[in-house]
């Protein structure tokens, strides 16, 4: 099981404060026999108005490598690969990629950035690590 990322409790504790439930921290997927990830943090919120709540997992990442293009990098590679193996054990999970607040506004607002976040459809939870609390949702 690969580390947690620095902010993980940060972002654990935002989706708290947020009315989340965590349901798996992390989320463990198995795909056939020979393929095994983890997800940083799976959670579900109930809605009054349905039985079911909504469920999500999120990948954190905190995004302090010297090189943020090659972080951004192994993010991207991460998140479709989960987001395939949800489709296949969990579709009804919705995937997010966790980045703290500094780094969405001086690089994930960089047009080609944007871009590739669009065309790939990565949906951003984006967080202050200072107050631990969600800032923003982008689906």
């Amino acid at each position: 099981m690969p580390a947690p990322d620095l902010f993980h409790s940060t972002v654990k504790v935002a989706l708290q404060k947020d009315g989340w439930v965590i349901t798996h921290d992390p989320l463990h997927l198995k795909i056939g026999t020979a393929i095994e990830m983890y997800i940083d943090l799976a959670a579900e919120k109930i809605i009054a108005a349905e039985r079911e709540g909504c469920k999500i997992a999120v990948e954190v990442k905190s995004f302090t490598a010297p090189s943020t293009l090659s972080e951004f990098h192994t993010a991207v590679g991460q998140f479709i690969n989960y987001r395939y193996a949800l489709e296949e054990v969990e579709p009804d999970r919705v995937l997010y990629l966790a980045a703290p607040i500094s780094i969405y506004k001086k690089f994930f607002q960089i047009p080609f950035i944007t871009s590739i976040v669009t065309r790939s459809q990565i949906y951003l939870l984006i967080y202050n690590p200072e107050v631990e609390e969600i800032v923003q949702w982008l689906n």
